[in-house]
């Protein structure tokens, strides 16, 4: 019986996610894949501590095995945009996997809420990579000026930046 190579078949799974395209694919239907073993520039014991705290959360508080990963590649991918200036991007799909994926201030909400959630020394070293990525979002995204005028945008200051809302026409 014919079948893929074990190598074939780890490439198509390697694959990079296209991101910030617009094309308006819901991500939803992408297969899960197993628990991260290594996250960017983390160690090993921080991404132990995070996977646990995923695992432990129900999934109803917009946690599950490898959402903080997906949030950390979210604000990477953001960050490497070219230009000057980057405005937000919002997802209407309504899947909270398509707003992790595209909106950077979802990523970064959920970073927040993973980060109050661990123990002393996972925290420090997380927020010691949050501190790095908050400073290169502040330096390159533009404040709204009208942003306290909608109360769903009140909160931490990441909600206040401005959107880009050409891609919606």
């Amino acid at each position: 019986m014919p079948r893929k190579r074990p190598s074939a078949v780890r490439a198509q799974r390697a694959l990079p996610l296209q991101r910030y395209t617009g094309a308006g694919r819901c991500w939803y239907a992408e297969p899960p894949r197993p628990w991260p073993t290594r996250i960017d520039r983390l160690s090993p014991r921080t991404v132990a501590a995070i996977h646990r705290e995923e695992c432990r959360r129900p999934y109803d508080e917009g946690l599950w095995p490898g959402a903080t990963r997906t949030a950390l590649d979210t604000c990477r991918y953001f960050l490497a945009l070219p230009g000057r200036w980057l405005y937000l991007r919002r997802d209407y799909c309504g899947c909270e996997s398509c707003d992790l994926r595209n909106d950077i201030a979802v990523a970064r909400d959920l970073l927040d809420l993973v980060a109050s959630r661990l123990p002393p020394w996972p925290r420090r070293e997380l927020a010691a990579r949050l501190a790095a990525l908050d400073e290169e979002l502040w330096r390159r995204t533009v404040p709204d000026p009208f942003a306290h005028r909608q109360p769903h945008r009140r909160g931490a200051w990441w909600h206040q930046r401005l959107y880009d809302l050409d891609h919606l026409l």
